[in-house]
């Protein structure tokens, strides 16, 4: 029982552990996909601007693209929507993992939730089991010391009545005078009892 509750402590650490590390990890993880989305959403932006004339722009940059016809422009609005596609996936994956994050914490907080309570019931079960054997211990000893008295008594006992020094044949001789001499004295008993 002992072992089990070690056991289950020991786990309870480690899912705390656990759940540290995992939390570093996410906000590490976090704060670089909070980084990205602002990069790519600043590159975006930055493009828009360039592109759409809401700033002025330089004069030979409006003659490169009348002449550009679409080679370094396609080229640029292909690294616009890169930075849109880069946006969009790192807020998915964001999402995603902040989705498995949030599990792992409840899994782990349900785990460690369940090895508290068998370590409280365990720890319950095991102090039962303590107080029991204290008291059957208790109970042995007194058994013992009883047995102890009892034994030292039948040896004292012994002598007097299985180990007399008499053979059984002078035993049994003995009982027949004995018997002898009670029905002699009953003889003259009744004898008493007829005279009166």
């Amino acid at each position: 029982m002992t072992k089990e509750i070690a056991t289950l402590l020991d786990e309870q650490s480690a899912l705390t552990k656990a759940q540290k590390k995992a939390t570093d990890i996410r906000d590490e993880e976090k704060k670089r996909n909070a980084q990205t989305i602002k990069d790519a959403k600043a590159a975006q932006a930055a493009f828009m601007q360039q592109n759409t004339g809401q700033t002025p722009q330089d004069p030979s940059l409006v003659q490169f693209r009348a002449k550009d016809a679409g080679g370094v422009i396609g080229m640029l609005e292909v690294i616009q929507s890169d930075f849109a596609r880069l946006e969009a996936e790192t807020k998915a994956a964001e999402e995603q993992s902040q989705k498995e994050y949030e599990q792992f914490m409840l899994d782990s907080d349900v785990d460690k939730t369940q090895k508290s309570s068998d370590i409280e019931h365990k720890t319950k079960l095991s102090q039962d089991q303590q107080k029991s054997m204290t008291e059957k211990k208790a109970d042995l000893e007194g058994t013992q010391k009883e047995l102890a008295a009892a034994l030292d008594y039948y040896e004292k006992l012994k002598p007097s009545c299985v180990d007399s020094g008499e053979s059984y044949e002078d035993r049994v001789k003995r009982r027949e005078e004995e018997i002898q001499s009670l029905k002699e004295a009953l003889q003259i008993l009744q004898g008493e009892d007829i005279a009166r």
